[in-house]
Order: structure tokens, then sequence, then C-alpha cells
């Protein structure tokens, strides 16, 4: 069911050498470009009716409009399930602890006597947020964008997410109900590459927005990276991966269902056992097959993704080579599951997020751990972070000198001017000076 690549005796190679050798599923963001480009221009061009045309073509649904009416949210809302409602409110107060905490505070740094930077924070004013509703629904996504880009102060947010047949053109309802419970009532029944260039160009209903976030298939990552320098991302999302790196003391039933958790989310879902027992590998094959066929989505995901080539288990001689391996993978949700697990965890580099012995699961993070779920994929994880209230914030340098901090300089700028062929630079200081710089 799935494959093994063993990676024992040899010493590791480094770098992209390493990283070539782990399982990685295909996605060709770019190849995508060709048939998302015309359709956000088509977006851009008759905005609203081109949205309700290929609702009709991609979501089989024919609407009267884009825009979610406000009475569809109060509804969805007080028809959820109590239950489901509960642990919702439970997943945004958790949420909001965590990125309350992350919020910036603005900085200012005397430099030199009468010269000051100060680093100001400033929220983007309009942010555009994807909720993904193909295979399945995700009002947990709802919330990750949400909360953070509320805690971060964004003035404006709306968010968008497919139009459902099943639901009468309306997005899903516990979508619905989890924009009403987070209090955003700017909702839209659009999807994919349609719904990034109606936030990107904006249309009759929709103001356009600042910057998009949220997860969603390849065509929404290639109307992200259509997009990139128009507005911002937050990442060209690619098909979820979870990474676990083990020893001998791992449960192999914990191991096995934690692959099989984010297998389930897609045929291109990558589950990756890193290990130095091959005592557990065996435990964990032998464990695979009963509890894939017990569960749901085994045919059309699971199996799929778990023989895909995005998904193996990795054997290594060590702890410490797996460590590298893992580094090298930089995976968006990593387990340690070792018996110094949190030793382990502090000294990994690349992962989007890390889970901490056998008590902390992936699925936890995806719900209610109060971390965000919206994460670096594909080894992005390498260079970038998951999404956070920073994602929404922007930094602006004030700088503040008075006449006689900017003399105490102004030779040394004049300077480093002209050693860039650039005088007009040194000119406007010359000019304050009339034409004489202090200390030349």
């Amino acid at each position: 069911m799935i494959s093994r690549i063993d990676l024992r005796g040899d010493a590791l190679p480094e770098g992209g050498a390493l990283r070539d050798l782990l399982p990685r599923a295909d996605f060709d963001v770019e190849a995508a470009l060709d048939k998302v480009r015309p359709i956000c221009e088509d977006v851009h061009h008759r905005g609203d009716a081109a949205l309700i045309e290929y609702a009709e073509t991609f979501d089989g649904v024919v609407l009267d409009q884009v825009r979610v009416p406000a009475a569809a949210l109060t509804r969805a809302l007080d028809e959820l399930d109590a239950e489901v409602r509960a642990a919702l409110e439970e997943s945004i107060r958790r949420a909001r602890i965590v990125h309350r905490a992350q919020r910036r505070k603005d900085h200012t740094t005397q430099v030199v006597p009468g010269g000051t930077v100060t680093e100001k924070w400033v929220p983007v004013d309009r942010v555009g947020l994807y909720a993904p509703g193909g295979r399945s629904v995700y009002p947990s996504s709802v919330i990750m964008n949400v909360v953070p880009a509320q805690e971060a102060g964004v003035p404006s947010l709306a968010l968008a997410s497919p139009a459902q047949k099943e639901f009468g053109g309306l997005p899903h309802p516990t979508i619905l109900a989890a924009c009403a419970l987070l209090g955003v009532d700017e909702v839209y029944a659009a999807g994919g590459a349609t719904a990034v260039a109606m936030f990107a160009y904006g249309t009759e209903s929709c103001p356009p927005a600042n910057m998009v976030t949220g997860p969603g298939n390849i065509w929404v990552a290639a109307a992200k990276r259509y997009f990139t320098g128009r507005i911002g991302i937050d990442a060209e999302a690619g098909p979820t991966e979870i990474a676990i790196l083990a020893d001998s003391t791992a449960d192999p039933v914990h191991v096995a269902a934690d692959l099989i958790s984010q297998a389930e989310h897609d045929p291109l879902a990558a589950a990756v056992l890193v290990t130095d027992s091959e005592e557990l590998a065996a435990a964990v094959e032998r464990e695979l097959e009963p509890q894939v066929a017990a569960t749901k989505h085994v045919e059309d995901r699971i199996r799929p993704a778990l023989a895909g080539r995005q998904s193996a288990i990795v054997l290594v001689s060590s702890v410490e080579d797996g460590l590298k391996v893992v580094d090298a993978y930089g995976a968006e949700h990593l387990e340690i599951q070792t018996a110094d697990a949190g030793d382990v965890a502090a000294r990994v580099r690349n992962a989007g997020a890390i889970f901490v012995g056998p008590w902390a699961p992936v699925s936890l993070g995806d719900y209610a751990a109060g971390s965000n779920h919206v994460l670096p994929t594909g080894g992005c994880a390498c260079h970038s972070s998951g999404l956070s209230v920073q994602s929404f914030l922007r930094g602006i340098h004030i700088v503040d000198y008075t006449r006689d901090a900017l003399a105490e300089v102004a030779h040394h700028v004049v300077t480093l001017a002209e050693a860039e062929d650039l005088p007009a630079h040194g000119a406007a200081l010359k000019a304050r000076f009339d034409w004489k710089v202090p200390g030349q």
C-alpha cells in the first residue's frame, strides 16, 4: 500500500541531493496557468456575469447573484447542529488566544540624538479569504483565515467559497455558519480561480482586495501566482503533507492512523514516515490495511494517496539522520514521535508546524490546538511560515531626523552616493547645507 525508501548505510547526501531522494507529489502550477489566465481575464472584463457563468459551468448551479444574502448566513447559524457549533466556538476561542498574542507593537529606536526610526505596523486594508468546497467542507479553514486577519486589525474582510448545487447555489451551510459566528457578513459564492480573480480585480458586487489568503486546489494556486504583484498572497498551497519522525518507542497504531488522517484529504496528499526502526516500519505497514479498510474515502482518496509517489516509509540509520531527512523535506505538518520528542522537536529547522509526542496529532492542529493550519507545502517550509497575524501586517519605517542629526552623517551619505555614481543623491543633502557638507 505504501512504498519504502531505504537511506540506511551510506552517509546522507546534502541539500538538494537529499531532497531529490524524498517523495513529493506532482503539482505543476505553471502548466495550470495557461488554463487559469483566460478565466481570470474574463472575470476582469465581465465581472459578476462571468462569475455567474462559471458557477454554472464548474459547479452546475444557476445563480441570481454572487454575494450571499445576509439572511442565508443567519439561517445557516440558526440551523447549525449544536455540537458542531460548540466545537467551532471552541476552535475560535483557542485560535484567538494564540493569534492575539502575535500582535506587534510600534517601536521607536533612537539611532543618534535627534535621529529616530519608528517601525509602525499597519494592517492590510482589505483581504479576500478563500475556503475550499470541493471534496470536503472546511469551516476550520474559515476560522484559520479570519481569526488572524481580525486580530491583525484588517478593517475589511470578505470570504469566498464555491457554490454548492446541493444547497441551492450557496456555499456549504457550515461555511456560512462559521462566517456568522466570526462576524463576517460579506460572503460570495465563487470558487477556484474565479474567486481569486474576483478579489484581485473587483467586480460590480465585490470591491477589489489587497491580499488573498486561504488554501485551495491547483487552480487557486495558479491564480495566486498569476496575480502575484497585483495582490499579496499567503502561499501557493499544494497538496497537504504529513511527515512523522518516529523511533521504536512510537505506537504503530497511532502512526498509521495519523498517516491515514492526511491521506483522506486528497489522492495527491503526502504521508511520509521517517524511522530508524525497521520493526516500527513493518508494524505500521501491517496496521495500515485494516485501518484503511475501516474508514471512509478509501478508493477515491486514501489508497491513491498512500500508494502514490508522494508517500513512503523512509528508513534511516538513526534519529539524527531522520532529523536531516525531515529538515530536507520541510513538511507542512511534522509529528515527532520519539523517546525524547521535545528535545528532537527543538532541533527541527524546517516545518510548517511541529507536533510533539503521541498526544499532539496533526488532527488537533487542524481544529483545536489554537495553532494555524494554513501552512506552507511542497517544501516551502524551508523559507516560508504559516498564516499568522503577521501575514496581514505591513511594517512601515518612519524616519525623523533633526538638522543637527542630518548634518552629523551627511558627509557619509554624500560619499556613498558618489561611490554608487548617484551624485544627485548627494546633492539633495548638500542643498540643505548651502552646498557645503559639515565635516568636509
